[in-house]
């Protein structure tokens, strides 16, 4: 660890500047703000409009795209300002990344601080940000055609991208925290690892949820409108059947509450599971965190349901996945390596 100390600061910065982008990118969301900014300047756009007249020109764009034309066309230029904060900030966020990432990763490697596995690593890194900003590029362009809204396939793909880089960086940085190798179980290793696909499925169904708006309806627990343990309308949405549970509202909510259950599921067995064998103490606090956070995040959905996703606990529902992949990423690593 002191050898690649400052090595290990860059990557968990980067880790938390990743979470501060997806906080972010939820509040844009849930507000509304994603489709404010239509056009795509790298570098002008760091800069939002100083005058009056830029924010007429900037509102002026704006009126020329569905989501003002069919949703907004009640906004005055007010209204318009605060929802263009938000996407603003959250394009700011995602450039200060990428310098945060690319100019630390120079120095490193011209100074020699970065041994041949981690400059690989961190090749990987540099791709999956750069790709990451072309999805948020990719999906605001499926609000600016005909839908004012974006697809909830490219919704998923970006956050799920977002996700996936915030778990790697922080695999990176706990391999250069915990360089020694050790004897592994591997019955164990690979429960975590299914746990961990299970963690992401849902999060990526959680992406469809937000992307169709679809916690607005059936908002009671444990069982959906009028008392249906299956709605009906989970698999009269669309055709054929099977599109229901990944295109359909009450399809994909359906997926993604009984989805939860799983992720509980599997998260209590691997807590059981290594409650047979002898463990670290950061092997046990890695678990205990897990099981901890899993039923915190639980409790979240439950209540983002049944209150029809207000602003702070749909927020709080996003930053416990963030959490809860991080004590996965966590755990799978002291059990891995």
């Amino acid at each position: 660890m002191k050898k690649n100390k400052y090595v290990v600061y860059w990557l968990l910065t980067g880790c938390f500047l990743i979470f501060i982008m997806v906080l972010v990118g939820g509040i844009t969301r849930l507000t509304h703000s994603g489709l404010s900014i239509s056009d795509y300047k790298l570098i002008q756009g760091t800069i939002p409009p100083m005058n009056e007249q830029e924010w007429q020109e900037a509102f002026e764009l704006y009126q020329q795209y569905p989501e003002y034309q069919k949703l907004n066309n009640h906004f005055g230029i007010e209204e318009f300002k605060d929802i263009y904060f938000w996407e603003w900030l959250h394009r700011v966020i995602g450039r200060f990344i990428g310098v945060v990432f690319i100019i630390p990763f120079l120095f490193f490697l011209f100074t020699k601080k970065l041994d041949r596995p981690t400059i690989k690593k961190a090749i990987i890194l540099l791709f999956m940000g750069g790709f990451q900003g072309f999805l948020g590029w990719y999906m605001v362009k499926s609000g600016l055609v005909d839908r004012p809204d974006v697809s909830h396939f490219r919704l998923a793909a970006h956050l799920t991208t977002a996700f996936i880089t915030f778990a790697y960086s922080l695999w990176v940085a706990l391999d250069l925290i915990y360089p020694e190798r050790k004897e592994i179980n591997t019955k164990i290793r690979n429960l975590i690892r299914f746990g961990l696909v299970v963690l992401l499925l849902q999060i990526i169904w959680g992406a469809f949820v937000a992307g169709l708006d679809a916690g607005f309806i059936h908002n009671h627990w444990p069982l959906m409108s009028d008392g249906k343990l299956i709605h009906e309308t989970v698999y009269i949405e669309q055709q054929p059947v099977i599109k229901n549970f990944y295109e359909g509202k009450s399809g994909v909510q359906f997926v993604h509450r009984y989805l939860a259950y799983i992720v509980v599921a599997f998260i209590a067995l691997i807590w059981y599971r290594t409650r047979k064998i002898e463990t670290t103490a950061l092997q046990e606090k890695g678990l205990k965190t897990l099981l901890a956070l899993v039923f915190v995040q639980f409790l979240l959905g439950v209540l983002t349901l049944i209150y029809a996703v207000p602003l702070w606990l749909g927020i709080a529902h996003q930053i416990g996945a963030f959490f809860l992949l991080a004590a996965m990423t966590f755990t799978l690593h002291r059990f891995s390596k």
